[in-house]
């Protein structure tokens, strides 16, 4: 059985990574592909308990290195328990967020460095990467009124000061910018079908799908 795809997608607050990552897997699915969709932090039992931690409370609440360790805890967990055995089962996996997470929340937007997230990465997922990273890409503004418009309690991360979503949307870029044989960069702020399309070209393109 050939192993299964890996695809992440990535972006700043309300980029409209979970209507995509939706779009998406029902289109593999179209296709005859056995496409699963997970998030993070959760996405297992133990990850969705400290999912919990993580996004609720005050924005003050954990230090830098403590939100990346709780992360990487609840990566790990998700991992073991879902992504792995997904994909040795020939399933291919849409991941809600993923390590670059980390590395643009806490290792750039929450400056814990970029040099301390890659060694946790390296100690905890080892040489295990993203087939495919799907970066959405938004204006900080543009995304915090989504949030806003969806009149659903705030997470931490949401609220949190405007030049912490600026620090992030770069952040994002210079992933995309330093990996660019892994990461595509999309414009979020087109009409949802559009960014669906180009987000099902670059799949195709990236990892050999026909486009029939």
């Amino acid at each position: 059985m050939a192993r299964g795809r890996f695809i992440t997608f990535e972006g700043g607050e309300g980029a409209g990574k979970s209507t995509q990552i939706t779009r998406l897997g029902d289109a593999l699915r179209a296709r005859g592909i056995d496409a699963v969709t997970t998030r993070e932090p959760g996405g297992s039992p133990g990850a969705e308990e400290i999912r919990e931690l993580l996004l609720s409370g005050d924005i003050l609440r954990w230090d830098a290195m403590t939100e990346a360790l709780l992360h990487f805890a609840a990566r790990r967990d998700h991992l073991v328990r879902t992504i792995w055995p997904a994909l040795d089962h020939g399933r291919w996996v849409l991941c809600d967020r993923f390590a670059d997470s980390t590395m643009a929340y806490q290792g750039y937007a929450q400056t814990l460095g970029r040099e301390t997230v890659e060694a946790l990465y390296r100690l905890v997922v080892g040489d295990f990467v993203p087939d495919l990273t799907i970066i959405i890409d938004v204006p900080p503004r543009v995304g915090l009124k989504r949030v806003d418009e969806r009149k659903l309690d705030e997470t931490r991360y949401e609220r949190m000061k405007p030049d912490f979503h600026a620090r992030l949307r770069e952040a994002y870029q210079d992933i995309a910018r330093r990996d660019p044989a892994r990461c595509v960069l999309i414009d979020g702020t087109k009409e949802i079908g559009a960014v669906s399309q180009a987000i099902q070209d670059a799949v195709a393109a990236r990892l050999g799908l026909d486009q029939g």
